[in-house]
């Protein structure tokens, strides 16, 4: 099982630890912002393209190979990525080139495969959260 990534605070702590404190901002329009950045990998698809171009910058018509989708299906789910900031475009000529565009998109994706595994059962019975249909 994976370490907490934090000590849960407690309701009757008087004042919690800089480690401890909330990692949510308190403006509800934050929450919204930290929400829908969740929710732009909420796509397999999207996860996908991500997990493609973790490691080399690839075109879109590689991409479109990959996930073997449409090359508008593609394009639009490059260009979600693109607007939540995960992936940069380099044009050279007619050629798109992806490359994710922090590195720390990789630390997320591998933390969010590790959490996905250590909760693997709870998540297959989970019945809240209905399975995404990845196009």
């Amino acid at each position: 099982m994976a370490q907490p990534l934090a000590e849960p605070i407690s309701p009757a702590s008087p004042e919690p630890t800089a480690a401890s404190a909330s990692l949510l901002p308190v403006e509800a329009t934050m929450v919204d912002t930290v929400a829908k950045f969740f929710r732009a990998l909420g796509d397999p698809t999207r996860l996908r393209l991500l997990e493609f171009l973790l490691r080399d910058e690839h075109t879109v018509s590689e991409c479109i190979a990959h996930v073997g989708l449409s090359q508008g299906r593609v394009s639009v789910h490059l260009a979600c990525l693109a607007d939540c900031g995960y992936v940069a475009c380099r044009r050279a000529g007619r050629n798109a080139f992806y490359r994710v565009a922090d590195p720390r998109v990789a630390d997320l994706v591998v933390l969010a495969h590790a959490l996905a595994a250590d909760n693997a059962c709870a998540l297959a019975e989970c019945q809240r959260i209905v399975p995404a249909t990845g196009d």
